[in-house]
């Protein structure tokens, strides 16, 4: 979209999706670079790196949900600078939420975690399921009715 065709808001929109999309990028790095840092030192260095071991599992694993999560933050972040869809994705919030869920699934001691918190993520995970297929078939229908449109309008 051209820069002078948007509105003032509109491009408003663009400027903190920008600086938003340059913090994350930054925030990206750092964790892939502490990632990075825990693998070398932990299997090179001290070789100590057992990953049958459920606490080096959840450490690492921990810390590669938490780069693809911020990677979906980002990625929603640059479809909204494209301006292919309005500013607040609900299916890229709902994923980036069941993403969040699912580390806390990773990254949780079940020794030491009570019943009732399992119970709780998991129906966390149930509803945002659910949220994601209703938003995902809402979207297909929606294309579906597009494309329909544009067939009905072109010339035969």
């Amino acid at each position: 979209m051209l820069w002078r065709s948007l509105t003032f808001y509109e491009k408003f929109e663009q400027v903190v999706v920008f600086v938003l999309t340059i913090l994350i990028a930054l925030i990206v790095l750092a964790a892939l670079w502490n990632l990075l840092k825990l693998v070398a030192t932990s299997l090179l260095l001290v070789d100590i790196f057992d990953p049958t071991d459920p606490a080096v599992f959840q450490t690492v694993f921990g810390a590669i949900f938490t780069v693809v999560i911020a990677l979906e933050f980002k990625r929603s972040l640059l479809v909204i600078v494209e301006r292919r869809f309005g500013i607040v994705q609900v299916r890229a919030v709902v994923m980036i939420a069941m993403l969040a869920v699912v580390r806390k699934f990773i990254i949780l001691d079940l020794s030491q975690t009570e019943a009732m918190k399992l119970l709780a993520l998991g129906a966390a995970i149930l509803a945002l399921g659910i949220v994601y297929w209703l938003v995902r078939d809402q979207d297909r229908r929606e294309a579906e009715a597009a494309a329909l449109e544009s067939a009905d309008t072109r010339p035969p």
